[in-house]
C-alpha cells in the first residue's frame, strides 16, 4: 500500500513550534500544552490533506521535549508527570485517525530513539543519561523503558496506525541492531503489519539502515535522488524532504513542473516521496504549499 500511495505529507506538530509565540505556526500564542492540543482542528487538517492528494500522513507525536499528543500511563508512571502536564489529555492520535479515515488516508506517526532528552525529569525517569539536553549514549535500560511507552500506544491504536518514522536512532549515540530490535518490537505492538523506518541521520544517498525497518527514512535536504529500484533486503525506497526554507517552514523552494516531474520519476522507479509542509496551531497548513500540493494531485493522481 505504501508503494501504491506514491507520495504523502509530513508535518511537525510540537510544543516548541505550534506553542511558541516566536514562531509563525503558533499565531503568536502560548498556552499550556494541553490547551494547545485542544485547539487543533482535525477536520480542517484532514480536509486539507484530501485536497493535497496525500497518499498518507506522517504526524509527529513528540520531539526532544517532555510533551506528547496523547495520554500514556506508562510515560506518566516512569516520569512522575500527571495527566495533562506532559501527555495531553486529548487523544489527538485517535481523533486524527477518525478524521483522516473519512478520506481513506492512512496515518503514520513520528517517534524518536532519543526520547525527551531535553527534559531532566522525563529523561531521568526513563533512565536516559541526561546532560543539559544534549545527546548522550543510550543504554539498553533506557531503550527498554522508552520502548514500553511506545508499546502502550501501539497496543491502543492497533491497525489504526500503519507505520512509524523514527528519528534519533543514530549509531553515534549507541544504537546497534540489538537496541533497534527492542524498539522495533515495541513499534509493531498491536499491529505486526505496521511498517517502520529507523533514522541514522542524513546520508549521502537513500539507503537501508537496519534489518528491522521496512522502508528507508530517506531524510534529505532536497528532492533530488531517484531510486534504482528496491534497496538491499527488500526495504521500500522512500525519501523525505521539505517544501519550505527548512523543516516545517512556509513557502516552496520548487516550481510546480519540477515537483510533478520528480514525483512521477520516483514513482515510476518504485519509490515513495514524503513532503514536509508548514502546519499551523489550528490544524491548517501553509496556503502556498497547499496550492502546490493541489497541482501535484491534479497531475500525479
Amino acid at each position: 500500500w505504501f508503494k501504491r500511495a506514491g507520495y504523502g505529507v509530513f508535518v511537525h506538530y510540537l510544543f516548541h513550534i505550534q506553542n511558541n509565540p516566536d514562531e509563525l505556526n503558533s499565531f503568536g500564542k502560548q498556552t499550556s500544552w494541553d490547551d494547545c492540543v485542544q485547539e487543533f482542528d482535525v477536520d480542517t487538517f484532514a480536509e486539507q490533506m484530501f485536497q493535497a492528494g496525500a497518499g498518507y500522513v506522517i504526524f509527529t507525536m513528540h520531539q526532544i521535549t517532555k510533551y506528547l499528543i496523547a495520554p500514556n500511563n506508562t510515560y506518566n508512571t516512569k516520569t512522575g508527570y500527571n495527566p495533562g502536564e506532559a501527555c495531553s489529555t486529548r487523544d489527538l492520535v485517535e481523533e486524527l485517525y477518525q478524521a483522516l479515515s473519512t478520506y481513506n488516508i492512512p496515518l503514520l506517526l513520528y517517534w524518536t530513539g532519543d526520547g525527551p532528552r531535553q527534559d531532566k525529569q522525563a529523561a531521568m525517569g526513563l533512565k536516559y543519561n541526561f546532560n543539559k539536553g544534549e545527546h548522550t549514549q543510550v543504554t539498553t535500560e533506557f531503550v527498554k523503558n522508552w520502548a514500553q511507552v511506545v508499546e502502550e500506544y501501539g497496543e491502543r491504536y492497533g491497525d489504526k496506525i500503519v507505520g512509524w518514522w523514527v528519528d534519533g536512532c543514530y549509531q553515534n549515540i549507541g544504537y546497534d541492531e540489538a537496541k533497534l530490535a527492542i524498539l522495533a518490537k515495541a513499534l509493531k505492538a498491536g499491529n505486526p503489519k505496521r511498517i517502520i523506518a529507523l533514522n541514522n541521520g542524513v546520508q549521502k544517498e537513500v539507503s537501508s539502515y537496519s534489518q528491522y525497518e521496512d522502508f528507508s527514512c530517506g531524510e534529505a535536504s532536497e528532492f533530488k535522488e531517484i531510486p534504482k529500484g528496491l534497496e538491499q533486503n527488500n526495504k521500500q525506497w522512500h525519501i523525505l524532504s521539505y517544501f519550505g526554507t527548512w523543516w516545517g517552514q512556509s513557502g516552496t523552494r520548487f516550481k510546480k513542473p519540477f515537483m510533478i516531474d520528480y514525483i512521477n520519476k520516483v514513482r515510476t522507479n518504485g519509490g515513495v516521496v514524503s513532503i514536509d509542509v508548514m502546519l499551523y496551531r489550528d490544524g491548517s497548513i501553509d496556503q502556498t504549499q497547499l496550492e502546490m500540493l493541489k497541482a501535484i494531485k491534479k497531475a500525479c493522481r
